[in-house]
């Protein structure tokens, strides 16, 4: 274990702090810290930046609400840059995307896709509605709608596995991915809300369970 002191912060004060989702691994954002917003940090156990345009504390979630929960905070091997595992209670984007990275530089997007990815596609779908997109067509007939699309997804996974057919599977599965996003999106249901309640659920490997 090692102090705050043994930290290499940078001419300015400030100390690189990578934002990571303690549950998924993914990266959330990129924020800077000095002696006092990382003691402040730890001592509050949520995150606190110094805002390099501002030249002030910030508490991250103090207007939003989006407040990050530290789990852990891991330096590198050189001591001049940070890792901390949150769980959050909202996006850590302020464009309301779950993670500030989300534009693509290099490599095959497909790869970069995640279903926070399609989530916040058909949030953005919901807010701004696109006359011909079968999304906006979902929220426009209303959450009856929505419950007979999940039900037939439901039912079409339900065939190819009983086929033991891997690829239609796969593609119904994704279907029924899909119109379950829709139907979270309409009830105002996020993938945090999920993954937290799948967390609350675990069991160890080494415990009996019916």
């Amino acid at each position: 274990m090692i102090s705050i002191d043994d930290l290499k912060f940078d001419k300015d004060g400030l100390i690189p702090a990578i934002i990571s989702d303690a549950a998924s691994g993914a990266v959330l954002m990129l924020g800077y810290m000095n002696k006092e917003s990382l003691q402040i940090s730890i001592d509050e156990k949520r995150t606190c930046f110094w805002s390099r345009s501002r030249q002030e504390l910030w508490r991250k979630g103090a207007t939003s609400g989006n407040v990050q929960h530290i789990v852990s905070i891991k330096a590198d091997c050189d001591r001049d840059a940070l890792v901390i595992s949150v769980t959050k209670d909202g996006p850590a984007c302020h464009t309301g995307s779950e993670s500030c990275f989300f534009e693509n530089v290099y490599g095959d997007e497909a790869d970069a896709f995640t279903l926070d990815t399609l989530y916040n596609i058909i949030s953005d779908r919901k807010e701004n509605r696109k006359p011909g997109s079968y999304t906006t067509y979902l929220f426009d007939k209303g959450i009856d709608k929505i419950l007979k699309k999940v039900g037939e997804e439901s039912t079409e996974v339900i065939i190819a596995a009983k086929g033991d057919d891997k690829g239609e599977t796969i593609y119904e599965i994704a279907d029924l991915i899909y119109h379950s996003m829709v139907l979270m999106t309409n009830m105002g249901i996020t993938p945090e809300d999920i993954r937290k309640e799948l967390a609350s659920r675990f069991v160890n490997d080494s415990e009996e369970t019916e």
